[in-house]
């Protein structure tokens, strides 16, 4: 996943993406489809994001791309919408009163590649593995113990309330894998894990594709899973995943040398034409503005009234402006396609006087603050530097100088993991579509900690996290809702905007769905 989500411990009723996209169609010719093994080959281009195809190592989003295709998860999401968990290898769950345990029954009809069944005991080993690599998907299932019940149960025990559980069981990253198979090539469920090597040789899933070749920085192809259990199978035979910078995937698709072009700015998508459709709609990334409430590292931006004073000085529609078709503002810090974000009229407002007010109640006259920020990394096709240079300008209007610290992203990390950036800008992406990722924004959490927001800082928004933690059903919705109406009002964290997200494809293209979590669904594409 991205590096500001929490891998990097190393992120009413919902506006659902289905909802928020939009399909046009561009004028032009056609598409041009290579064959290859006996049918139709698709080519992806995008800019990758990638390290292994292992489940039990991957977490990157190229990684949960291409493992959404190669193995089956427990559970998983329908198309776009994923504010309820459907049935996969599980045909059936259920969460108990308590939260902490969550009762899955397993399909009989589902086989690996090689045609043996999907068991109980892969769905232990596979959950086990991941939990214990302590990899980077390790946390998905902390604290989380995982029992075969019988050959047609698996329990999965938790120590405390977790609700969440079900939203986090579809990550690719929890891919059941074959067991026998990994075993005899040096898988185990500990850090003496060998399977590593071969898993990026060769795929060991039940899923509707198998992987023909991998190479992390250049191309990955997948190829149809002959014995594919599922309903519907794989229209193309092969797809291959080409690693292209965004202005070569506009010429690619426009002339049809790919099928589908994942990273173009709104700028490259504009009348791009040739034939082509623009999906676009609002991510769920979520640019954020962190003030440090620690006093060693800044008086300025500790004291509460500062960030009072940000949260009204920003102006959200020139950042929409530049965030181009499709961005939302982000009214809370869980983005909108996610049960528990908050409705879009509760977002804060811009409010000039309001700022100024805030900073003189607060004692803070002619503040100077540095602001830090990535210069080498772009997200959803959009630079932190326009970004960065608009806040700048702003915020000069209710009164705060703010001097531009760009770095390199390795730089600009190291500040922001430790907790030393003054003001910093930065984005999260859900590791699981559930509102409780989001308590990491919470005093104590892993965001809440790089803020200087410890533990202890504020006990009533803390108690509201821990009883949202725990509650089970959707009157938990209500309390997130809450927490970030708190949040907005006396928290560190600045929500700013959601950009859009705009994938172009051959105009022959069916069966796109973006999902937060994947991106898409190599495996429901199709051609008219």
């Amino acid at each position: 996943m991205p590096i500001t989500s929490a891998t990097t411990r190393r992120a009413a009723l919902p506006v659902l993406v289905a909802a928020a996209l939009s399909l046009t169609a561009c004028s032009g010719g056609g598409e041009t489809s290579s064959s290859s093994g006996g049918g139709k080959a698709l080519v992806i281009d995008t800019s990758f994001n990638l390290k292994t195809v292992d489940p039990g190592r991957m977490y990157e989003q190229t990684g949960l791309l291409i493992d959404r295709a190669l193995y089956d998860t427990l559970l998983g999401f329908k198309g776009s919408d994923v504010s309820k968990p459907v049935p996969a290898l599980a045909e059936s769950y259920e969460l108990s009163k308590d939260g902490k345990k969550l009762t899955l029954k397993l399909r009989q009809d589902a086989v690996f590649s090689d045609g043996s069944p999907v068991t109980a005991d892969d769905v232990v080993f596979s959950l086990d593995r991941v939990r214990d690599l302590k990899g980077n998907p390790s946390f998905l299932l902390e604290g989380v113990t995982v029992e075969k019940t019988d050959d047609k149960t698996v329990t999965l025990v938790s120590a405390k309330p977790n609700p969440s559980l079900p939203f986090i069981l579809p990550n690719p990253a929890l891919g059941i894998v074959n067991s026998k198979v990994v075993k005899a090539n040096g898988g185990a469920a500990s850090p003496a894990d060998k399977a590593e090597k071969y898993l990026n040789g060769q795929s060991a899933g039940s899923g509707p594709y198998l992987l023909e070749s991998f190479n992390a920085a250049t191309q990955v192809v997948l190829k149809a899973n002959p014995k594919y259990w599922g309903a519907t199978k794989p229209v193309y035979k092969r797809v291959v995943l080409r690693n292209v910078q965004s202005q070569t995937q506009k010429l690619n698709v426009q002339r049809g040398d790919s099928q589908i072009a994942v990273d173009m700015t709104a700028d490259q998508a504009q009348g791009i034409g040739g034939g082509t459709q623009v999906v676009k709609g609002a991510s769920a990334n979520v640019f954020f503005l962190l003030t440090n409430r620690d006093a060693s590292v800044s008086k300025i931006t500790s004291n509460p009234r500062f960030a009072e004073a940000v949260s009204k000085g920003v102006d959200y529609a020139g950042l929409l402006e530049l965030a181009g078709e499709g961005s939302v503002q982000a009214a809370g810090i869980v983005p909108s396609m996610i049960n528990g974000s908050l409705p879009a009229a509760q977002a804060p407002k811009r409010d000039v006087a309001g700022a100024k007010a805030a900073l003189a109640a607060g004692g803070i006259t002619n503040p100077r603050i540095k602001l830090e920020f990535p210069s080498d990394f772009t997200l959803n096709g959009l630079s932190f530097q326009p970004l960065a240079e608009r806040i700048q300008a702003n915020l000069k209007e209710v009164g705060i100088t703010v001097d531009l610290a760009p770095a390199p992203i390795a730089t600009a990390l190291e500040n922001y993991r430790d907790g030393k950036e003054e003001m910093g800008l930065w984005w999260w992406s859900p590791d699981y579509p559930d509102a409780g990722n989001y308590l990491a924004f919470l005093p104590g959490g892993l965001i809440g900690e790089r803020a200087g927001w410890k533990k202890g800082a504020d006990k009533a928004l803390e108690d509201a996290g821990a009883k949202a933690a725990s509650t089970i059903g959707d009157d938990r919705f209500d309390q997130y809702h809450q927490i970030q109406a708190q949040l907005n009002a006396r928290g560190p964290i600045v929500p700013l905007i959601q950009p859009s997200q705009r994938l172009v494809t051959a105009g022959s293209l069916t069966g796109l769905e973006v999902n937060p979590v994947w991106t898409f669904e190599i495996a429901a594409l199709g051609s008219k």
